[in-house]
């Protein structure tokens, strides 16, 4: 009894830590992850053996894949040729520029780190905007807002699907069927929502639209050569996904082996390369890992299933729903990446006690990819977006963000669980 309180005392002041942004989210996660671990060896429930166990190494291995090779895109330009080539093309029309931007974030986000890509593409929209003589709000923020809800569409779009894919055995191909089509939906929800929330700024016609068609994309681009053959082994590598079922390789498999064939083609400065991977974040997920399984070494989680057995008698269709924005909500107020891995065994031993828990996979996945979007700490590309926006004169707050991210938050989740429930007998189940 001792040990679960000690353990869940740890993990909850780990999560407030976390919340409240008092210190780096990766010295929390290792530092709750050896008191943890320390607390079990001493107690003699959990150990270094059981630490290592709990870490899916799968996850982390899809991770550091793709990190690599967007580390091998990154200095190429091709984010920013895209971003110019959007500016030039909208002619400087604001909702035509919005959408195009909106659209570019969200696919590239849709394969790769979401965060990397506004890093890469919002400092260029900026630029634009400073051109154009307006304001560079709207585009940011329905960069980060897309990002987050597009994300969701498939296996390598977002932290959590690639979490929740290796627990519950999803395949690449099970979230174009099952996630992508509602997530078509919602976006297109969220991007007009967007547009209308900022309406008043997208009406202003800019002062400066010859400068922005004077812009050559071409000049955006420094390295052809090497973002073609990236360009290649990455769309090469999403066909494999595709047929990962039939050749029966693992998603990590396929990452590394795309990172492996892209550092042996492009053969750039590996210490370079090494640099550009974010390592905090792989020690961050596994350190929770390590939490995350010293809660099960201690009873915690199986307390925690055994006092949601009445949920036995809800209709499976409505605790799916109530999944969705019970996640949700903890996602917008803590990273979802830590409220993912919280819930992943909880939903686990849920199954193993008969309930069937194949939707409710896919309220986690829809819970804790929209969740993000509300409050301006609700997921790292809202973060960045917002801390760009401070070289500029108007630059985005707190206030700003919830007036317009929350009612984005709520609408997502309310056509999610719309669609969820209209699909959950034929496609869920």
């Amino acid at each position: 009894m001792i040990a679960e309180i000690i353990t869940t005392l740890i993990f909850l002041a780990s999560l407030w830590l976390i919340f409240s942004e008092k210190l780096n989210r990766t010295i929390v996660g290792m530092a709750g992850a050896v008191l943890i671990v320390g607390l079990g060896k001493l107690m003699h429930f959990y150990g270094e053996a059981g630490a290592i166990a709990a870490i899916d190494f799968n996850t982390l291995g899809l991770l550091l894949g793709m990190m690599i090779l967007v580390a091998l895109l990154e200095p190429t330009g091709f984010f920013q040729f895209l971003a110019v080539w959007a500016g030039r093309f909208s002619r400087g029309r604001p909702v035509l520029l919005l959408v195009l931007l909106g659209t570019i974030t969200t696919v590239v986000s849709m394969f790769l780190d979401n965060v990397t890509t506004v890093v890469l593409i919002a400092p260029v929209t900026i630029l634009i905007c400073e051109i154009l003589g307006i304001s560079p709000i709207p585009y940011l923020m329905a960069e980060a807002l897309l990002s987050d809800t597009g994300g969701v569409a498939t296996l390598v779009g977002d932290p959590p699907n690639v979490l929740i894919a290796s627990a519950a055995g999803f395949s690449f191909n099970d979230f174009l069927t099952h996630s992508l089509p509602i997530v078509l939906i919602v976006w297109l929800v969220a991007l007009g929502l967007i547009c209308y929330l900022f309406r008043q700024e997208l009406s202003v016609r800019p002062p400066n639209i010859g400068a922005v068609l004077q812009l050559d994309p071409a000049e955006s681009l420094e390295d052809w050569k090497t973002a073609r053959r990236v360009l290649i082994v990455l769309i090469g590598a999403i066909l494999v996904f595709f047929l990962e079922e039939t050749l029966k390789l693992s998603p990590a498999f396929v990452a590394m082996g795309a990172a492996s064939i892209a550092l042996v083609w492009v053969h750039p400065n590996l210490q370079d390369i090494l640099r550009s991977v974010e390592w905090s974040v792989l020690l961050f997920f596994a350190a929770f890992f390590v939490m995350v399984g010293g809660l099960d070494a201690a009873g915690i989680l199986t307390s925690v299933i055994s006092a949601l057995d009445w949920l036995n008698g809800i209709p499976p269709i409505l605790f799916g729903v109530i999944l969705i924005w019970l996640v949700a909500g903890l996602s917008a107020a803590v990273d979802n990446v830590p409220i993912t891995i919280a819930f992943i065994p909880v939903i686990e031993g849920l199954g193993a006690r008969g309930m069937d828990i194949q939707p409710l996979w896919w309220a986690l996945v829809f819970g804790a990819g929209f969740g993000g979007n509300g409050p301006i700490i609700g997921s790292t590309a809202n973060i960045v977006v917002a801390t760009l926006s401070e070289r500029t004169r108007t630059p985005i707050t707190s206030v700003l963000w919830n007036k317009r991210g929350l009612p984005v938050m709520l609408a997502t989740c309310v056509v999610a669980s719309i669609l969820y429930i209209l699909a959950y007998s034929f496609v869920f189940r």
